[in-house]
């Protein structure tokens, strides 16, 4: 079992800033990340495009794809923060996740997470929003098929595993899987490990996180349960990676750190080293 990171760890230093945090000193850039991710000794890593530079060119991907290289990282395009296709109501984001297929082959990327609602929309009736995905995935699929890339949709606080298995089966593709999130099932009150038994063989990446109630937040934020280390949360990761290593998973756990518990706040790269530490002695048991 390998070990990642998703770059969205690193979100303050990218210039996303939550309230509550103070923004850093200096800013990451995306290369700077793949040189922490190196001195962590990960396996792999999930780039989060929305941190990539607007102005990123062929050249600027070309050199990017070489240090990712010269790490020997295997990798993910990650598409889709923060709200993706919008329930499958926006073209402009289909287009634009589109445009990124070839992107992803282009960095030696063969797997391309992709999302297809978020929070903002779980309380408006899914199976519209579902049927609606179904129909952008199928177009979208063809493309990642001419390309050699495989799109995993993410669970986004968005849909149970019911509704996502039923996504996956509507779209039927060998290039169609999961973007596995360890979370954000219990932030819809929806068991991880009764999900993961029935998503493990749709999975091709991860985002590995560990939650706990906040005291400072209500149980009505979508953050109640709030990022901590790998290992001191609700989250089994470890039976998560058992049925994972039973499947046959291919990819890597990747960590990530969305909205810290309040006791974490701006202390994101000290829990993405716990979580690494543990992660590692969870792949050690395979």
């Amino acid at each position: 079992m390998k070990i990642g990171i998703d770059s969205y760890c690193y979100h303050r230093f990218f210039g996303e800033v939550y309230p509550g945090q103070k923004a850093p000193a200096k800013n990451m850039t995306m290369q700077d990340f793949l040189k922490r991710a190196k001195e962590l000794d990960v396996d792999g890593v999930s780039l989060e495009s929305c941190f990539f530079p607007v102005d990123a060119d062929a050249a600027w991907f070309k050199d990017l794809k070489d240090q990712l290289d010269e790490y020997k990282f295997e990798r993910v395009y990650a598409w889709g923060h923060p709200d993706g296709l919008e329930r499958g109501k926006n073209m402009a984001a289909y287009d634009e996740m589109v445009t990124g297929i070839p992107i992803a082959k282009s960095i030696g990327a063969d797997v391309m997470r992709v999302v297809g609602s978020s929070l903002m929309f779980r309380h408006e009736p899914h199976e519209p929003q579902i049927e609606a995905l179904i129909k952008l995935f199928k177009k979208a699929v063809k493309v990642a098929e001419d390309n050699g890339v495989k799109l995993a949709v993410e669970n986004h606080i968005d849909f149970t595993a019911d509704e996502i298995l039923q996504l996956l089966e509507g779209v039927d593709s060998e290039n169609f899987g999961l973007n596995f999130d360890t979370g954000n099932f219990l932030r819809l009150l929806d068991d991880p490990i009764r999900g993961m038994e029935k998503l493990a063989p749709y999975v091709l990446a991860t985002h590995v996180k560990d939650l706990m109630p906040d005291k400072n937040a209500r149980p009505t934020d979508w953050h109640f349960f709030a990022g901590v280390p790998v290992g001191m949360g609700l989250i089994d990761n470890q039976a998560l990676a058992q049925l994972l290593y039973k499947a046959d998973y291919k990819g890597f756990l990747a960590v990530e750190i969305d909205y810290p518990y309040s006791d974490w706040t701006d202390r994101e790269d000290e829990a993405v080293a716990l979580s690494i530490k543990a992660l590692k002695k969870i792949a050690a048991a395979f």
